[in-house]
C-alpha cells in the first residue's frame, strides 16, 4: 500500500488513495496502526482519496484522526491532501472542490515553491455556533457558547465553543504557564458536556491581529499546528471582540492565516510539504 506523508506546519498526515486501500474493510483500524509514531509509519492522521463520483466535486476525501476516530473536517489533513494530488500530476488547474463529510470545500493554489512544496487559499464554509451544531451540551440551548463556565479537574473555566466542521472549546489566557493546558487539554477533550468530544484550543491574544496557541486536538493530542483549530481560535477571538475578522493565528508549527468573511466564510491560508514516500508493508488483517 503506497503512500506519501505530508505536514501542515508539523500537523502530519500520511496521504493513501483509495483504491490501494480497496481491501482494507477496517479503516479505523488501519489508521491507529498506521498512525503509531513507534510500530507504524507515524502521523497525526491519515486522509484517503479518491475522484469524486458527484458532479459538485473533483475528488472525495475521508479522514482519519490518530486513535482511528473519523474526523468530519481537517484544514491541514485537507491542505495535505490536495498538496498530494498536485505532487503525484493528479490535478493541475489552480482551484480543486474537495468532497469531505461536512461539505465540499474549495482549493486555490497560491504558490508552488517547488516539487512538494505549496501554499494554498482553502474555502471551508461557515462556522456552527448553536450548542446544538457544535454539539455541546448546556443548561439551555444556546445560540452562541461564549464566556460559558464549565467544571474540569476541580476548577471552573470560561470557555467559547463553535463548530468548524468538527467542535472545538477555546480558552482564553494571558499565559499559557498559568495553566497545566496539556491535563487541562485531555479533560476537556473527553468531558461529558462535548457528547462528539472536542478540540481544544487555548488562545493568547497579541493584539488585534494576531493570537497565538496552543492545540489539544481531539483523537490525536497535542499537536503543533491544526487547521480548524485556528480557525476556531480566530472566530472565537473576533466574536468576544479581542481580534478583527482577519487573523494571523501564530501555532508551535508555523503561521496561518485566517480570515472571516462578511459573508460568514471561513478562509484559511497555508502551505503544505512534502515529507517522504513509502509502501505500508505492515499487518494485512484489517
Amino acid at each position: 500500500m503506497q503512500f506519501i506523508k505530508f505536514h501542515g506546519f508539523g500537523n502530519d498526515y500520511l496521504v493513501f488513495e483509495a483504491e490501494g486501500l480497496a481491501h482494507v474493510e477496517r479503516l479505523n483500524d488501519f489508521a491507529r496502526e498506521v498512525c503509531d509514531r513507534h510500530y507504524g509509519a507515524g502521523a497525526d492522521g491519515i486522509t484517503v482519496v479518491s475522484r469524486s463520483e458527484d458532479e459538485e466535486a473533483d475528488f472525495t476525501v475521508r479522514i482519519f484522526n490518530a486513535d482511528g476516530s473519523e474526523a468530519g473536517l481537517s484544514g491541514n489533513g485537507t491542505r495535505c491532501t490536495v498538496a498530494y494530488l498536485y505532487y503525484r500530476g493528479l490535478w493541475r488547474k489552480d482551484e480543486l472542490r474537495l468532497k469531505t463529510r461536512t461539505g465540499v470545500k474549495l482549493y486555490r493554489l497560491r504558490e508552488s515553491l517547488s516539487a512538494g512544496h505549496y501554499w494554498f487559499e482553502a474555502e471551508l464554509g461557515q462556522p456552527g455556533f448553536s450548542s446544538a451544531s457544535i454539539p455541546m451540551l448546556t443548561d439551555e440551548p444556546r445560540e452562541r457558547v461564549t464566556d460559558y463556565p464549565i467544571n474540569v479537574e476541580d476548577e471552573t473555566l470560561r470557555v467559547t465553543a463553535l463548530s468548524v466542521g468538527n467542535p472545538n472549546c477555546i480558552i482564553f489566557v494571558d499565559d499559557f504557564d498559568e495553566l497545566d493546558w496539556r491535563s487541562t487539554g485531555r479533560a476537556l477533550e473527553r468531558h461529558e458536556q462535548f457528547p462528539e468530544r472536542t478540540n481544544v484550543v487555548f488562545v493568547r491574544v497579541v493584539d488585534s491581529d494576531n493570537i497565538e496557541v496552543r492545540l489539544w486536538e481531539r483523537g490525536v493530542g497535542e499537536t503543533f499546528s491544526s487547521g480548524t483549530c485556528s480557525c476556531a481560535a480566530a472566530i472565537a477571538s473576533c466574536i468576544n471582540d479581542k481580534t478583527v475578522r482577519r487573523v494571523n493565528v501564530h501555532t508551535q508549527g508555523g503561521l496561518i492565516e485566517v480570515l472571516w468573511r462578511d459573508d460568514d466564510e471561513i478562509v484559511m491560508t497555508g502551505r503544505a510539504d512534502v515529507v517522504y514516500s513509502g509502501e505500508w508493508l505492515g499487518d494485512f488483517r484489517f
